[in-house]
């Protein structure tokens, strides 16, 4: 059972940055990874996924250009490092693991509890 731990989340102003970290328990190489969010009121949605070697990526379109995301495989961590925040960015961002690719975005089968993020205008 692979367990993943979120941090890096916070308050901070519009236009400001912020980077997320998700640690894993075991070793990360054997899985897709992604980061998804969820604001008040709203469905989750994927934010952003990385294959297993980090080679593919995929984003949503409202993040393109603004978020990155990366993986350590050797320290089994994952990455968001997100510029040019807006209000519309809050919600809780919890990370993801998946051994399926096309399954990374819809139904990983691992999850952390996430972290919190606000964007205030």
């Amino acid at each position: 059972q692979m367990q993943l731990v979120e941090s890096g989340g916070g308050l901070v102003q519009a236009g400001g940055s912020l980077r997320l970290a998700c640690a894993a328990s075991g070793r990360i190489s054997d899985y897709h990874m992604g980061w998804f969010r969820q604001a008040p009121g709203k469905e989750r949605e994927p934010v952003a996924t990385i294959n297993w070697s980090g080679a593919l990526s995929w984003y949503v379109d409202s993040v393109k250009g603004r978020f990155t995301i990366s993986r350590d495989n050797a320290k089994s961590t994952v990455y968001l490092q997100m510029s040019s925040l807006k209000p519309e960015d809050t919600g809780v961002y919890r990370c993801a693991a998946s051994t399926s690719w096309s399954r990374s975005r819809t139904s990983p089968e691992y999850w952390g509890q996430g972290t919190q993020v606000t964007v205030s205008s």
